[in-house]
């Protein structure tokens, strides 16, 4: 990859997505389980958001209450500075159509029965485009595949499953080049995919970002990838957000201990790796 992006600060932009004391518990009584615990967060249009926590700290239940998937036991979340209504199916399909997410795992993330050309043309018809020509829906087909290196020629008639893992993200972010949400949730998207198409697909976000002004939210617990993508960041632990800030600030000067043991377990090349956290963790366990 190459060197970190040029931070930008959002903090007096619009809002876009906020939350006030988000909660969100499972089981009751001795067995309750507290996945994500009062959290408060402000995501402004157009910024680069990370949210870094290792397996089990609650980011992934934090993201399906941000799409909608799963609803919060306590607090509120706003879209657009009011309070977000997903009542009926009419209304989520509505909030569905501003945000879209990218999910870890690209080969069960489409419908093994539909060819690619049907994934890109449903996101078309989705955003109104459905009575278009069929040149014109090819022309951005192939637009949205150019835009994420890919030959849209090379692609019609096969199936998702006929590509690489790599390519298969890269499709993903193809339809939401043609979704164009107001949001983007990217959950864990270079997990599965090697070194290469990981830089790959992290600049073709941050063009994302810069071609559409939308809001990217990344989840990760990978800290390394969350300094150089993002513009701020929220560092999660056992449901809660224990740091927060501009990436450069939470980064380069942590003050919460558990950001500290999250840096230093980042392995450097050329020093010899620090394992104490892992003999405390086995401990622990």
């Amino acid at each position: 990859m190459s060197e970190k992006k040029e931070r930008r600060d959002f903090s007096g932009g619009p809002l876009c997505l906020s939350g006030r004391n988000v909660t969100k518990t499972f089981g009751m009584g001795d067995k309750k389980t507290v996945a994500v615990d009062h959290v408060n967060f402000d995501f402004h249009e157009g910024e680069f958001v990370s949210i870094v926590g290792e397996s089990g700290s609650g980011k992934t239940t934090l993201s399906k209450m941000l799409l909608g998937l799963m609803n919060p036991t306590e607090g509120e979340i706003l879209f657009e500075g009011r309070a977000r209504d997903l009542s009926s199916a009419r209304k989520k399909r509505e909030y569905w159509k501003g945000i879209q997410a990218i999910f870890q795992d690209p080969f069960s993330s489409f419908n093994v029965f539909h060819k690619i050309d049907s994934v890109l043309l449903d996101c078309i018809n989705m955003r109104g485009g459905r009575n278009l020509s069929h040149e014109e829906k090819v022309r951005l087909m192939t637009e949205a595949c150019s835009f994420v290196n890919l030959k849209f020629a090379e692609l019609t008639n096969k199936y998702p499953f006929e590509l690489s893992g790599g390519q298969m993200q890269r499709l993903m972010i193809a339809r939401i080049f043609l979704l164009k949400p107001r949001i983007l949730l990217a959950d864990e998207p270079t997990s599965m995919v090697d070194a290469c198409s990981r830089a790959t697909i992290l600049d073709m976000l941050l063009d994302l970002r810069d071609e559409t002004g939308m809001t990217i939210i990344f989840i990760t617990h990978d800290i390394g990838l969350a300094y150089y993508i993002s513009d701020t960041v929220y560092i999660m632990e056992h449901g809660r957000f224990v740091e927060s800030g501009k990436a450069d600030e939470v980064i380069l000067h942590p003050k919460a201990a558990y950001t500290k043991r999250l840096i230093s377990d980042v392995p450097k090349i050329h020093e010899e790796w620090d394992l104490s956290t892992v003999d405390l963790l086995a401990k622990e366990e």
